[in-house]
């Protein structure tokens, strides 16, 4: 399949790797991508003699989180534009988290905003101790809505609270500690502890794997509601289109304080 913000490799070993790819944006998100991968995700669903599945970024980062530009477009829309774009980014995590076969997450750089949720749908994530992460959304006014249940459920409440409120930058071998990272290495063993994994998960019944997966899905989905989704897609679109979204995005795009920063 031919895309123009991501990459997906079929590997004779049966497994799969899906790459984030716009190098010079850091990766970050814009609509096309969303598009993208929802296509993309779709497409594994259905993918049933796939073993596994690795989720990773071109680059020196996996994911710099939302594109700004795209960002201040998205505030500029009417309430059902808005809540389409919301839908959509909504959708990626659902679907990432919801693919039948097991998901590996490797992360270098910087993993900003929305990338805490591609992170945290996949079922393993590895990454380098010198990664830095973070909940950015409140730095330019906004919230980390649709991905929080996930996130919640990765770090658990407490330092989801914090970093959520916070917006701090953590490295990955914080993220190890809060549960977010399977584990942590240093930047120059990562490729090496992923060809370890992928050893490990070769080793391994497909079939197996996909039904210990489903069993606990099914232990915990009555925790993803319909009625979460729809009131964390409402968040988003009510704190972007709002004053103080409008002003962050602004503010961060004119490089400039946000007006809520005293000077």
């Amino acid at each position: 399949m031919q895309f123009n913000t991501i990459q997906l490799e079929r590997h004779p070993r049966g497994y799969a790797t899906l790459w984030l790819n716009r190098v010079d944006k850091h990766n970050a998100f814009n609509a096309e991508m969303i598009e993208e991968l929802l296509t993309a995700l779709d497409h594994l669903r259905e993918d049933h003699q796939l073993r596994f599945l690795l989720l990773r970024g071109r680059g020196k980062h996996f994911c710099a989180g939302a594109d700004l530009q795209w960002m201040r477009q998205s505030a500029e829309l009417d309430y059902t534009g808005n809540l389409r774009d919301a839908e959509a980014m909504a959708e990626v995590m659902y679907r990432l988290y919801q693919l039948p076969m097991p998901t590996l997450a490797v992360v270098q750089g910087a993993a900003f905003g929305g990338a805490l949720g591609l992170i945290a749908c996949c079922d393993i994530a590895i990454g380098a101790e010198d990664a830095q992460l973070s909940l950015s959304e409140v730095r330019i006014g906004l919230a980390p809505a649709v991905i929080s249940p996930f996130v919640v459920k990765a770090m658990g409440e407490r330092a989801s609270r914090r970093y959520a409120i916070s917006g701090e930058r953590f490295s990955g071998r914080r993220a190890e500690e809060l549960g977010l990272l399977t584990e942590s290495c240093p930047s120059a063993e990562l490729e090496q502890r992923q060809a370890d994994w992928i050893t490990t998960l070769l080793q391994n019944s497909p079939q197996a794997m996909r039904a210990s997966k489903a069993l606990v899905h099914a232990a915990t989905a009555h925790q993803l509601s319909l009625e979460l989704r729809h009131y964390t897609q409402q968040s988003i679109v009510q704190i972007r289109a709002s004053a103080e979204g409008r002003e962050g995005i602004r503010a961060f795009l004119e490089k400039r304080t946000p007006n809520w920063i005293e000077e």
